[in-house]
């Protein structure tokens, strides 16, 4: 009976989750019920599969409104129906304009304007397919209404939304949210009636007893619905099916581009190479999984035809056929990749790709694969659900009652005693509570691109977030539950900084003829690239720059690829967290120490001493060790990547895996350490081929590093750097021999550049310069450079706030001047000359030229005038420092004082917070000493407490000095930041000709060996 009923994806409305609103429906003995979610289709698809699991008959359709109003409901009558009502709805969505009142007729679809909408628009003449929906309360008035008469065309109204008071109060609480409303002055016309309740059908029939019939036809309608999709085990993709005109044809087409890379990518096509290729070709064809690897295809061909670069990573990498149509640049023979975690028959779903490219070209390949696929509606983005989270829901919270903002904070940061706070915060944290989870706003998957067989709008109605692009209204799980397979496009800097490196070195170094960077073979045994690994030397290299990597590369000793390969999984949470990362590192300096390893799994994974590392260890080990099937291994591999459904399934093969170890003779305590080591992949572990894909690129980025480190240093920069901050990538160019100039007005452009081996910063980097100034002093130097500062301000029209921001940062040192003189002109010019268009002039004005008294600047100056502008100095930070170190250590002098306690200065870069296993919070820190080297610190619980990190700056660190596998780092006991001197620029006691002359005959240590004066 109940045709209008509504989930919490009626976003910031309804309350109730799919599973909720099935389960009130079995309470109240309904066999039939009508999903009506507000201008959304985001639960439709979900409700059908559960509705069957539950023995419902579901039936789906939209509640259309303009803002709250309610203009009528749709309700499909068949596939072909929902198909009408999302091409009506999305039309709608994309323009962002008001639903018409009167709807329109679509075929296979019921429509039902409420009893006083139809009143309202003097409807008279209503469709085969048109209703008048009656409430309760509309009862008194039809008695009184020539609709009294219309038996055939009334139906019960009475919309579901909420099912007791508990959820009234939320469905206001998000409504405040949603108007920005004190829930005081949340006007009533924005609520819902208290009534939206599944009302019994005793009382339905009693409230309705002089009109029977408005039950029955409400019934009738419902009975007479019916829709479908498969989510079987066994249901087919509804990925588009063919590339060309036949799938025939598709299958030749794969085939005869697989013989084409054969030759490319192998000088020796061995028999072991034919019969892999003959088994995936065979199983993607049984599969149906030809057109997704030929889409994929496609989508790299014209990546290549426009010069663009690219990563293809995922399972898919496992495949030999993703290597020979260039998908991946992984062989899996070489590295012996695991053919099952690929492929195997009893998996359900296509292998993963996941295809990086650059930021600034991923926009064009999504244009693409909408025009090249898209032409039938047929593409989309997949959409996302951006949840309520405990925080964010208490300051939403915290506004509709009226907190003061200090008080959402204590609230929001759990910065209070439970036992002092008043009704109100105990209100807050309350309903947060209730929201905690709950989908708020509707997003765009990271990633994921649909490219369906049917129209899009078959299976969902689509927005058009601000990207432009249309985006289904459900998640990456529904649509791999109904049969649709996202093909993964993703953003990466590092693979901007590749292609950019490469520009820069032709413009830099033209002489030189650089090698193919897509053929990384000839990487992987480069002496000099596999020294700079092992000295983990790899700051701005993808992938391979963090302090852990850096921890980890030296820990190992990795000077080739296939270790680096092993690295990329190892520093996994999942292989840390079980400790199985230490006992790695141990079987790799020490082969003896395999011993310990179980027989049998050493006997499946030799290359990484018996220890899973990688996704496909788990299938390996499930399969060979627990004798599981490979449908049964994949259930354990789809719950270690955390995208298993039932944990119930996950549940039954982890009952069975130990049931079937200790069947053949294992015993309990080792199986449930294997069991353990599987357990902390959960979401965390790496396909093999995968981290070969990272390995690959890391490859690539390190021989620009190696060879061409400036270049290279700037690509990054320009890029939007990558673990670290823009200053740490500015210091290692420094190290490896540049010359660092602040924004210059007559060198520099708006992104970083190189001449030689001088690196010009851009003017992105000062903060407050504006784009339209940057943009006007690069246009008009097209005419020549500038002379002076009355020739820069007559071709330039600019703010002299802009002006000063330049003047302060030395962009106009050129001129011969030393800044307080120009700063000093500047204001003069601003305060007392006329001010005119800016055009070009025939002939100069002559100004008048004041003799200044000569103004001393010292470095201490310039440094703090850096720090506001750059927000960091291009000077050694230590010359900030208000008292001298009292001691001299730097990082090279650690290993000579293992297990000592010493106190050390060091600049601090970067912190990782983590947790320990009893929930407590430690600390890794990283830093730079004087010498401008590596300093590595632990902090661990009661000192990270004691001794908390207290922002940018040298600290004072001490403690005890350790060494794990050739890594030393400090214990701390205790840290303490060092106090900079006063700011010199306000400080009217400042000497500046005393400090001038010591600062600056003093040489500036940047690195062990290299000063400048």
């Amino acid at each position: 009976m109940f045709l209008n009923c509504h989930t919490y994806f009626s976003l910031r409305y309804g309350t109730l989750s799919e599973e909720e609103l099935l389960d009130l429906a079995l309470a109240n003995n309904q066999s039939s019920i009508a999903l009506t979610d507000i201008n959304n289709t985001s639960a439709c698809l979900k409700f059908i599969s559960k509705a069957r699991d539950k023995n419902i008959n579901p039936v789906i359709g939209v509640d259309f409104r303009n803002g709250i109003q309610q203009c009528y409901i749709m309700l499909a009558i068949n596939n072909s129906g929902f198909l009408a009502i999302n091409d009506f709805l999305s039309k709608f969505l994309h323009d962002k304009t008001a639903f018409p009142d009167v709807a329109p007729v679509l075929e296979n679809v019921i429509t039902i304007y409420s009893f006083e909408k139809a009143l309202e628009l003097d409807k008279n003449n209503f469709e085969e397919n048109e209703y008048i929906g009656i409430g309760i309360k509309d009862l008194n008035k039809l008695r009184f209404s020539r609709y009294s008469n219309y038996e055939k065309k009334l139906v019960l109204l009475q919309p579901v939304s909420f099912r007791n008071k508990k959820d009234y109060n939320i469905h206001r609480l998000l409504r405040a949210i949603d108007t920005n409303q004190l829930l005081s002055k949340l006007p009533k016309e924005e609520q819902a009636d208290p009534e939206e309740k599944m009302l019994s059908p005793d009382l339905l029939i009693s409230a309705f007893k002089e009109y029977p019939f408005i039950l029955k036809n409400s019934i009738e309608i419902l009975n007479g619905c019916t829709i479908h999709f498969d989510f079987s085990k066994s249901r087919k993709p509804q990925n588009l099916k063919k590339v060309f005109s036949s799938e025939e044809l598709d299958f030749q087409k794969l085939n005869e581009l697989c013989k084409e890379g054969l030759k490319k990518r192998y000088t020796i096509i061995t028999p072991q190479i034919k019969e892999r290729l003959q088994k995936e070709l065979s199983l993607i064809k049984s599969q149906d999984y030809v057109s997704f690897f030929l889409i994929n295809w496609k989508i790299i061909e014209y990546a290549r035809s426009k010069n663009y670069f690219y990563v293809g990573r995922g399972s898919g990498a496992n495949s030999i056929v993703a290597y020979l149509l260039g998908i991946t640049d992984v062989d899996p023979i070489e590295l012996d990749l695991y053919f099952e975690r690929f492929m195997n028959e009893f998996r359900s779903s296509p292998p993963d790709f996941d295809i990086d490219f650059s930021t600034w070209d991923r926009e064009d390949i999504t244009s693409f694969i909408f025009n090249e696929f898209g032409k039938n509606n047929q593409v989309a983005l997949l959409g996302s659900y951006v949840t309520f989270q405990h925080s964010g829901a208490v300051r939403e919270l915290g506004k509709v009652f009226g907190l003061p903002k200090y008080e959402i904070d204590k609230l929001s940061k759990g910065n209070f005693i439970d036992n002092k706070l008043d009704d109100i915060a105990k209100l807050i944290l309350k309903y947060s509570s209730y929201l905690d989870g709950k989908p708020n706003y509707l997003s765009i998957h990271a990633a994921g691109i649909l490219i369906s067989e049917k129209t899009i709008h078959y299976f969902s109605a689509t927005h058009l977030p601000p990207k432009n692009f249309p985006t289904v209204q459900f998640d990456m799980h529904i649509a791999e539950d109904v049969g649709l397979y996202k093909f993964d496009i993703l953003g990466q800097r590092g693979l901007g900084k590749i292609k950019d490196s490469l520009e820069i070195i032709k413009k830099n170094q033209p002489h030189i003829k650089l090698p193919d960077i897509h053929e990384t073979k000839q990487f992987f045994h480069d002496p000099l690239i596999n020294k700079m690994i092992s000295e983990a030397d790899c700051v701005g290299c993808f992938y391979v720059e963090s302090p852990a990597m850096r921890m980890l590369l030296k820990k190992l000793r990795v000077n080739d690829y296939l270790t680096l390969v092993a690295a990329s999984s190892i520093i996994r949470p999942g292989v840390a967290k079980s400790g199985m990362m230490r006992e790695y590192i141990i079987r790799h300096r020490d082969k003896k120490r395999c011993e310990d390893a179980h027989p049998i799994l050493l006997q499946i994974m030799p290359d990484t001493y018996g220890i899973m590392v990688y996704q496909e260890d788990v299938i390996k080990v499930a399969h060979h060790y627990a004798k599981l099937d490979l449908g049964e291994a994949d259930v354990l591999r789809r719950g270690m990547s955390g995208k298993y459904r039932s944990r119930q399934e996950f549940q039954d093969v982890k009952n069975k895996f130990i049931k079937n170890c200790i069947q053949n003779g294992e015993k309990i305590e080792v199986v449930n350490e294997v069991w353990r080591q599987i357990e902390s992949f959960a979401g965390y572990a790496f396909a093999k081929g995968h981290s070969a894909s990272y390995a690959v690129e890391s490859y690539q980025s390190l021989y620009l590093k190696c060879y061409f480190p400036l270049e290279y240093m700037v690509a990054t920069i320009n890029n939007g750097g990558g673990f670290y901050t823009t200053e740490t990538y500015i210091h290692e160019a420094r190290k490896k021999g540049a010359t660092i100039e602040a924004p210059c007005i007559n060198r520099s452009n708006i992104e970083t550049t190189i001449n030689n081996k001088t690196i010009y910063l851009g003017f992105q980097h000062l903060e407050n310069l504006e784009k339209t100034t940057m943009v006007k002093i690069i246009n008009e130097r097209i005419y020549g450079n500038y002379k002076s500062l009355t020739d820069f301000t007559e071709r330039i029209n600019i703010q002299i706030e802009q002006l000063d921001i330049l003047i302060r940062i030395d962009a106009l040192r050129i001129f011969g001047k030393d800044k307080r003189t120009l700063l000093w002109e500047a204001y003069y010019k601003e305060n007392t000359e006329p001010k005119y268009d800016h055009q070009h002039r025939i002939f100069n004005i002559s100004t008048q030229e004041f003799k200044l008294p000569q103004f001393e600047i010292t470095q201490l100056e310039n440094a703090f005038d850096q720090l506001e502008l750059l927000t960091y100095s291009l000077y050694n930070p230590f010359i900030l420092l208000e008292e001298k170190p009292n001691q001299q250590y730097l990082s090279e002098h650690l290993k000579s004082h293992l297990h000592k306690i010493i106190s050390i200065y060091a600049y601090l870069v970067t912190v990782k917070r983590t947790s320990t296993s009893n929930k407590k919070q430690m600390y890794f820190g990283t830093f730079l000493d004087k010498s401008g080297n590596w300093v590595d610190t632990v902090h661990f619980p009661i000192v990270a407490q004691k001794y908390p990190f207290t922002g940018k700056g040298i600290y004072r660190i001490t403690g005890k000095v350790v060494e794990e596998f050739d890594f030393p780092s400090i214990e701390v006991t205790h840290l303490e930041r060092m106090p900079y001197v006063a700011d010199p620029r306000f400080d009217p006691t400042y000497n500046r000709k005393e400090i001038s002359e010591t600062v600056v005959t003093q040489k500036l240590t940047i690195s062990p060996n290299k000063t400048v004066t």
